[in-house]
């Protein structure tokens, strides 16, 4: 229908800068526009594809925007193992936070299960991480207090394994 105008390499600094303001003014959805410009020009930036996930991220509280499969798809382009690890944590932390501040019936075992994934992400990427950079222990420690701090955060309840009627 539209074609896109092309963003110039020299463009890509002030855009990026741009897209973070969008994403601190909630307006992700823009964010995720400007990030998609920057990579059509340069599709290896590390800066624009966090953006990205964060952006699409951002979106998880809305009803509408990217989903959890359109942040995840990024992961394998960003470079560094640590980065894919704390990413992929980040993600499920925000789907199950996200769902949390929703509310309704049953979803506290669903919100539990996206922060223990975080937390399994975490501890991964706490193994590898770069010397000084505890981001993954922050993480980590943010999803354990948020599930001790909220009750309806919990597994879901075991089959009670009660016996099948029987016909006889």
């Amino acid at each position: 229908m539209f074609q896109l105008k092309r963003l110039s390499r020299e463009g890509i600094g002030p855009a990026l800068r741009k897209a973070e303001r969008y994403r601190l003014l909630n307006e992700p959805w823009e964010a995720e526009s400007i990030c998609l410009d920057v990579l059509e020009v340069e599709p290896a930036d590390q800066e624009a594809l966090v953006t990205l996930i964060l952006a699409r991220t951002d979106q998880f509280a809305l009803d509408y925007g990217a989903g959890v499969e359109d942040a995840r798809s990024l992961l394998p382009r960003l470079a560094r193992e640590y980065d894919r690890l704390y990413y992929a944590g980040l993600i499920c932390e925000r789907r199950g936070r996200a769902l949390l501040a929703r509310g309704g019936a049953g979803v506290g075992p669903v919100a539990y299960d996206w922060l223990c994934q975080a937390m399994e992400w975490y501890e991964r990427a706490e193994a590898i991480r770069p010397a000084g950079n505890d981001d993954a222990i922050l993480c980590w420690n943010s999803c354990a207090r948020t599930i001790e701090r909220h009750p309806q955060l919990r597994p879901e309840p075991a089959e009670t394994g009660a016996p099948a009627l029987s016909m006889e």
